[in-house]
């Protein structure tokens, strides 16, 4: 990552927001137990899926092909694998909020394998989230690695394309990954502005994928 000097409220902004990041992360270990999203787990049953809590079921695949629940996850169409992948948000009586994770406005898909169990799960940041909170896209996939321990992740950094300017001093183009307790994580962060994008636009997000690691 290409570190500029960042202005001051963005600095002092993002100094606080890993503050809390690693304030809260687990003890640094080899193994990782706990759910990966609320009360869903990579593996469980799919029959074991929440009734109650998540709305606005669709496959990801065919958005306008809507689902009643979870239990319908065999409408969806399978993919070379046979995972079918659907999306859904919080339901907004149990979640004022909306559909966040970690403080950011996300959208959420769930893949489910041809024996009926959850084999992934994968978090963006919404684009269309407002600006004061999309700037801040690309902190959540610091709070994912923190989630599943500081140790043990190999990241890459990308070069920037032609006429690619930094947003607040950063450019970031990085992509980590990681294999702990069956899952195999990704993390992809970008922070960057084209050049055909103006000061209210430009690429800021978090993109993390949480599958079932091959034996």
């Amino acid at each position: 990552m290409r570190r500029l000097k960042l202005p001051g409220v963005l600095a002092a902004g993002l100094l606080a927001w890993q503050a809390v990041v690693f304030a809260s992360s687990p003890a640094r270990t080899e193994e990782f137990s706990g759910n990966d999203l609320r009360d869903i787990r990579l593996g469980m049953a799919a029959a074991e899926l929440p009734e109650t809590g998540y709305v606005d079921f669709y496959c990801a695949a065919d958005p306008k092909r809507t689902l009643a629940g979870w239990q319908n996850w065999r409408d969806c169409p399978a993919d070379a694998n046979g995972t079918r992948s659907i999306r859904f948000s919080y339901d907004p009586s149990t979640s004022r909020d909306g559909t966040m994770v970690a403080g950011h406005p996300a959208i959420l898909t769930l893949l489910i394998d041809d024996t009926a169990h959850v084999a992934g799960l994968q978090i963006e940041t919404d684009p269309k989230a407002r600006l004061y909170i999309r700037k801040k896209a690309f902190l959540l996939g610091l709070q994912a690695r923190s989630r599943y321990g500081s140790d043990g992740w190999a990241c890459t950094e990308g070069q920037p394309d032609a006429g690619d300017q930094p947003v607040g001093g950063i450019y970031l183009k990085e992509r980590c990954t990681k294999t702990i307790s069956g899952r195999s994580l990704v993390v992809e962060r970008n922070l960057f502005r084209r050049s055909d994008q103006d000061s209210k636009n430009f690429v800021d997000e978090s993109r993390i994928s949480i599958l079932r690691a091959k034996n």
